[in-house]
Parts: structure tokens; C-alpha cells; sequence
């Protein structure tokens, strides 16, 4: 399989200056999510509508 470019990555909103904090990049369909600190340790990649259900729930408080 080859791997997706990303794009547009950014931090996620909830992330803290103290450290623990996510990018997300763009792909046709998909998202990556990788840590900021290690950008070469690895990408997860989902489906963007599995990504929006995800984003629903944590904004609708469903995951705590």
C-alpha cells in the first residue's frame, strides 16, 4: 500500500504547551494524526468519516 501525502497539518486545539500534543494533516478521504514531538515516529491514519464520528463524540462530551 502507498503511503498517503498529507497535508495542511496542524496542532490540534486541545493541545498544551507543557507537551502532549497532536498534528492532523489532510489526505483525500483520510487523516493523519502523528505526534508533534516525534513527526517521524509514525502516522495513524483513519478514514475521514470515522474521524468526524470521533470529533462528534468528543464535542458532545460521549468519550470522558
Amino acid at each position: 500500500m502507498k503511503f498517503p501525502r498529507f497535508a495542511g497539518w496542524h496542532k490540534a486545539t486541545a493541545s498544551h504547551a507543557e507537551g502532549g500534543c497532536v498534528e492532523v494533516g489532510d489526505a483525500p478521504g483520510l487523516v493523519g494524526i502523528r505526534d508533534t514531538k516525534n513527526r517521524d515516529g509514525g502516522t495513524l491514519v483513519v478514514g475521514r468519516p470515522e474521524f468526524d464520528a470521533f470529533l462528534s463524540q468528543l464535542k458532545a462530551n460521549r468519550l470522558r
